[in-house]
């Protein structure tokens, strides 16, 4: 990853962890999630579960909604999705389905990851999909908002 990208990478990487903030802040889990076409946001994101009592609303799905209906098409041919956390299947099924053609997330998911921790569902040929996936930046800050999360959880 050249510098330039690395940088780009971060600078939304930590727009991402803004919007995980933001959702832990209304006790959802801090995952965050902006789309960029052009360097720039035209989606975003955070888990909204428990507020909209809706199991489908992850961070991803909803930026992802968001980009679609900011350009007017489903399709994001020309788009990036930046995410704390790995997708899962429904997310990574999502992402296919739209067209990204890049995902950079924070932090692995070992349980549930479907970029490339328990399954590459965004690089299996059989889906026709040529997405190109980048983890780990930032992993350090991601892992420790869901760790912190997590930890308030269990204490009440």
């Amino acid at each position: 990853m050249d510098l330039l990208s690395k940088s780009t990478h971060e600078r939304f990487i930590k727009q991402a962890i803004r919007l995980a903030e933001m959702g832990a802040r209304l006790e959802e889990i801090p995952v965050g999630a902006v789309v960029v076409k052009e360097n720039n946001v035209i989606g975003r994101g955070y888990n909204q579960r428990e507020s909209l009592k809706d199991p489908t609303a992850h961070a991803e799905m909803i930026a992802i909604t968001a980009a679609a209906n900011t350009i007017g098409d489903w399709r994001l041919t020309d788009c990036t999705l930046y995410v704390t956390k790995e997708p899962c299947p429904m997310c990574a099924g999502a992402i296919i389905n739209s067209r990204l053609k890049m995902v950079i997330f924070g932090t692995y998911d070992e349980e549930k990851g479907c970029c490339g921790s328990l399954y590459q569902l965004c690089g299996d040929p059989r889906f026709g999909n040529n997405i190109s996936v980048r983890g780990g930046i930032f992993e350090d800050r991601c892992k420790e908002l869901l760790k912190a999360f997590f930890k308030t959880k269990r204490k009440e």
